[in-house]
């Protein structure tokens, strides 16, 4: 007799972005996967993005796809409504324990703040620990769409690999779905702070193996991250000390030793990258808030786990801010220099999300 399918939590941070987590939302209630809960963590958008999450669960919005797009079918047609929902805010969403069976499927949660990317994650997470019927809590990104099967792939590999703590997806581009983004997650360089992730720009086909791929992770893109059940209880949550990026990194760290790393070839997830701040893996492309994170964690992700290395770390900066000066980006050659230094900057209206003074005074 086949073992019941595990409860999984999806997890859904969103910041201004409802429009792309109406047409995430609309991706994964079309899941074949037969038992989980979708828990939308929202850190205090002022766009009102929970009015409109929740016109759309009760019908009075729709997702808007382009009709030529071709991912359109993962999200269209509009899944039946009304969805039945709850709304719960951080303090009260894990703490007390609950019946997943119980809840409905889908929870509106008010962070209450916008304290990074993390910080929402952890709110979800606490709702998932808080009922133990939940085996697996799934992290995704709101401007990511699932294929239907994408869910069933991951826990069908993680339950082949129990040893495995985390599991990631084929991660595609959003507008180029041929192209991979990440073969599950992403290498690191200690001696330089730098990621590079698995099979990025490569053509989709031919799916490669697991095992080959798993080899080379060091971690797990958050786009796609299947987390057990038991690696949270172990090691605990993500660490919020970062705001944005290298916390999946500082996950998997801190699990080694006890987890390994699993990668499930044919969870198809496709993410338009940044949609909120910015992202991209070409330092050229990105926002000022993604540029300033990316070399204030890059530092504070070293110092905490490799200070031996932060001489070369240090030095990669610095080649940074020289390329940045040469070419005449003296935006970016100062965020580079805020970076290291760990200065908390102001927000503008094109910068995107920055932490509060409590956040980002100096690095840890």
């Amino acid at each position: 007799m086949s073992r019941p399918a595990p409860a999984v939590a999806v997890i859904v941070v969103n910041w201004n972005g409802w429009a792309d987590t109406l047409e995430c939302l609309e991706s994964v209630l079309r899941s074949a996967y037969p038992e989980y809960r979708i828990v939308v963590c929202d850190n205090a958008s002022p766009d009102w993005s929970m009015d409109r999450i929740k016109a759309w669960a009760e019908g009075r919005l729709d997702v808007a796809v382009a009709p030529r797009d071709p991912l359109r079918w993962l999200s269209f047609p509009p899944v039946a409504k009304p969805i039945a929902y709850r709304e719960a805010g951080a303090l009260t969403v894990g703490a007390n324990r609950g019946d997943a069976a119980r809840e409905p499927r889908l929870v509106l949660v008010h962070t209450g703040d916008n304290r990074g990317f993390a910080a929402g994650v952890n709110v979800g997470l606490r709702y998932a620990l808080a009922r133990p019927q939940f085996g697996y809590a799934w992290l995704l990104n709101n401007d990511a769409v699932v294929d239907p099967h994408a869910l069933s792939h991951l826990v069908r590999r993680m339950q082949a690999r129990p040893e495995a703590g985390m599991c990631g997806s084929t991660v595609r581009y959003y507008h180029a779905p041929e192209m991979i983004q990440a073969l599950g997650g992403a290498t690191y360089n200690r001696w330089l702070g730098a990621t590079r992730h698995v099979g990025m720009g490569q053509t989709a086909r031919p799916l490669e193996r697991a095992e080959r791929v798993e080899r080379e992770l060091a971690y797990i893109l958050g786009a796609s991250l299947l987390v057990s059940r038991s690696f949270l209880e172990d090691v605990g949550l993500m660490s919020e000390d970062y705001f944005l990026f290298f916390e999946e990194l500082d996950w998997a760290i801190r699990g080694r030793g006890r987890y390994t790393l699993a990668y499930a070839p044919e969870s198809l997830v496709y993410h338009k990258e940044g949609a909120s701040i910015g992202t991209s893996p070409d330092a050229y492309r990105r926002s000022l808030a993604a540029e300033y994170f990316h070399v204030r964690n890059r530092l504070r992700l070293t110092r905490r786990f490799y200070p031996f290395a932060l001489p070369t770390v240090y030095l990669g900066v610095a080649t940074s801010l020289l390329k940045r000066l040469r070419e005449g980006q003296w935006d970016k050659a100062r965020i580079v220099v805020d970076g290291a230094l760990g200065r908390r900057r102001r927000a503008t209206r094109t910068e995107g999300p920055w932490p509060p003074a409590t956040c980002a005074a100096s690095p840890s």
